[in-house]
């Protein structure tokens, strides 16, 4: 993601009850399956885990993604490196 342009997308995400996922500011889908849905948004790379993952709505250009099935997680991350802590919080 380092070479690419991040645009002023408006990344915001909603969930009901568990059911389904509805994401915006997607910039690229990296990877999907029933278990899981990685993607590149405005606001960094977005991990969807659930089960029974089925994409219904894949939308680049509008920055849309709806994804139907278990929502059991939604994590972020970003691909710097991490410092590596000791057991009480000190940098090793």
């Amino acid at each position: 993601m380092s070479d690419k342009i991040i645009e002023n997308k408006a990344h915001a995400f909603s969930s009901n009850s568990r059911n389904g996922i509805d994401v915006s500011g997607v910039l690229d889908v990296v990877n999907f399956d029933e278990g899981g849905v990685v993607m590149e948004t405005s606001c960094g790379s977005m991990a969807v885990e659930g089960e029974g993952l089925h994409v219904t709505v894949l939308n680049v250009a509008d920055g849309k993604v709806s994804i139907d099935g278990k929502i059991n997680g939604v994590y972020y991350f970003d691909n710097s490196p991490k410092v590596k802590r000791g057991l009480f919080g000190n940098k090793k």
